[in-house]
């Protein structure tokens, strides 16, 4: 049996205990050990000597030694050898071989062994902070339970067990403190690799916390019988989650509150008592939406796919139900289900939709030369603008209850020739301001936003190419009563963010600023093969 000595057990019992202590794997720590040995070694048999140090690890042996790289003609003494010396170690020694010589030990002075003890806690702390980093990153989107540390400024520094989380000021529920030694229960949402270390974060506000309550409150949840689909939260206040069940026998709502409430309250009370309004999640935007109000009533809803709006009509005695303190509800069923949404009474969409109904109306009669009559058989029909009146089936016109066929194809020639003398008026204008002609190639430029665009000094394919989309559409700044709309050189024209974003990329096109994208039918060749792009 091998005779292990006092200082080789030692190494051993030190590598075993910190590796235990920091939970990181043993050949870490001893090949830190292996590493601090090898420069405290560099400072006794000089620092350009390339020197390597070995641990056994079963029975703690220490062997150091010095590498030689094997060469023609020697340059450095300290890292390279002559072919012949090489081959008095090593009789098959050949040029660009390493040669091992092993070194004879000494002691350690104190100020190589305060060197040495600095390399092995780097190694170990950077083994450390990985091991951190790769334990947590999995488990973002979790629950974690911890130990209160300690409170900085109003943030809590959390005692994971194995890593240290931090809920910042902003992340807690307003209101609620605690102290050192407090249990707190977060939602993990973030892990980044920083300089002093991997930096956890934990939520108590996020959204997800409470979807992650559920679903260890309710085991229906757990299970995937029923789905969290959407939660919204306006935190130690008020919250909104929209729920689904995937098992028609299963209400999820009822799954969600539990008998007598008592799955909802303990939600509740991990929430300091902020309020859980359950709602059942619906393909249907609009039923969605109505759900979502919840418990307003409402009367219709009008959806604006196009504007991502929503439109919902409530009761004169339920609007302010419907938005809630300082907005709070309407708030929420916004987040909840993604829309933007307008509220109006019942008396003020009336009013509304009668006087969109006058201006159409007056609009028609100016435009197409007919008495108050005829522009309020139109506006009753739906048409909007004269655009639609001039380009709708000749026969549509002639089906409306008052109009016939011969006066169905006049209104329609009227419109025509409106659009007509519009379009020469715009025209005259561009040209007056000097706006190129090529900008009319551009797919969606009309010859009114042509106007449009010359007024805002844009008057020339590259000037378009050098538009942000932003310039165009306009955008707000801020949130909440205090926002900011910044108009855009196209306001008034119904055209959203990605068809401006097609009008500059296609002006940066035809500029030869960019590459025009190749359409997958247009990358193949004659005989089928797709050519290289």
């Amino acid at each position: 049996m091998a005779v292990v000595s006092a200082n080789r057990l030692e190494l051993l019992q030190i590598a075993e205990a910190v590796a235990r202590e920091k939970v990181i794997d043993r050949s870490i720590v001893i090949d830190a050990m292996e590493e601090a040995i090898a420069k405290a070694a560099r400072s006794r048999y000089g620092a350009e000597t390339d020197v390597h140090a070995e641990i056994d690890p079963k029975t703690g042996a220490l062997r150091l030694s010095r590498h030689l790289v094997v060469v023609d003609e020697v340059e450095n003494d300290a890292r390279e050898v002559t072919l012949d010396q090489a081959r008095r170690y090593n009789p098959g020694a050949l040029v660009g071989d390493v040669i091992s010589d092993t070194l004879p030990p000494f002691d350690f002075g104190r100020v190589a062994a305060q060197s040495a003890k600095q390399v092995i806690v780097q190694k170990v702390r950077d083994a450390e902070r990985d091991r951190q980093f790769d334990e947590y990153k999995d488990r973002i989107g979790e629950i974690v339970n911890g130990l209160v540390k300690r409170v900085e400024y109003g943030n809590v520094i959390v005692d994971l067990g194995r890593g240290e989380g931090i809920v910042r000021r902003d992340e807690m529920i307003p209101r609620e403190t605690f102290r050192p030694g407090d249990r707190i229960r977060s939602y993990l949402f973030d892990v980044r690799r920083e300089v002093r270390g991997p930096q956890i974060f934990l939520s108590r506000s996020h959204p997800q916390f409470m979807a992650k309550l559920f679903g260890q409150e309710v085991p229906e949840i757990y299970d995937g019988i029923v789905e969290v689909k959407a939660v919204a939260r306006d935190p130690g206040s008020r919250a909104k989650i929209a729920v689904i069940s995937r098992d028609g026998s299963i209400d999820p709502v009822g799954a969600c509150v539990g008998m007598r409430g008592s799955r909802v309250q303990a939600v509740v009370g991990e929430l300091q008592g902020e309020k859980v309004d359950i709602i059942p999640w619906s393909e249907d935007q609009a039923t969605f939406i109505v759900n979502a109000l919840q418990p307003a009533e409402v009367v219709k809803v009008v959806l604006d796919e196009e504007a991502d709006r929503i439109e919902v009509v409530v009761p004169d005695d339920q609007l302010s139900l419907a938005i809630g303190r300082r907005g709070q509800n309407v708030r929420l069923a916004s987040q909840l289900t993604g829309w933007d949404i307008d509220i109006l009474t019942e008396a003020e969409e009336s009013e509304r939709r009668q006087k969109e109904f006058a201006e159409r109306t007056a609009v028609f009669m100016a435009a197409l030369d007919v008495d108050e009559t005829v522009g309020q058989l139109l506006a009753a029909e739906g048409f909007r603008n004269v655009e639609e009146i001039a380009y709708v089936e000749p026969g549509e016109l002639a089906n409306i209850q008052g109009l016939d066929e011969e006066s169905g194809t006049e209104i329609q020639a009227r419109a025509q020739d409106h659009l007509a003398r519009v379009e020469s008026e715009f025209d005259a204008k561009r040209q007056e301001l000097g706006v190129a002609d090529d900008l009319r190639e551009i797919d969606g430029v009309t010859t009114p936003m042509l106007v449009a665009l010359g007024e805002n000094d844009v008057k020339s394919v590259e000037d378009l190419a050098g538009c942000a989309t932003d310039d165009l559409v306009g955008y707000t700044e801020g949130r909440g009563p205090e926002a900011t709309k910044h108009a855009g050189y196209l306001d008034g024209f119904e055209i959203s963010r990605a068809e401006a974003e097609a009008m500059i990329m296609a002006a940066r096109v035809k500029a030869g600023w960019i590459e025009a994208p190749v359409e997958a039918d247009e990358a193949e060749t004659t005989d089928g093969e797709p050519e290289a792009v």
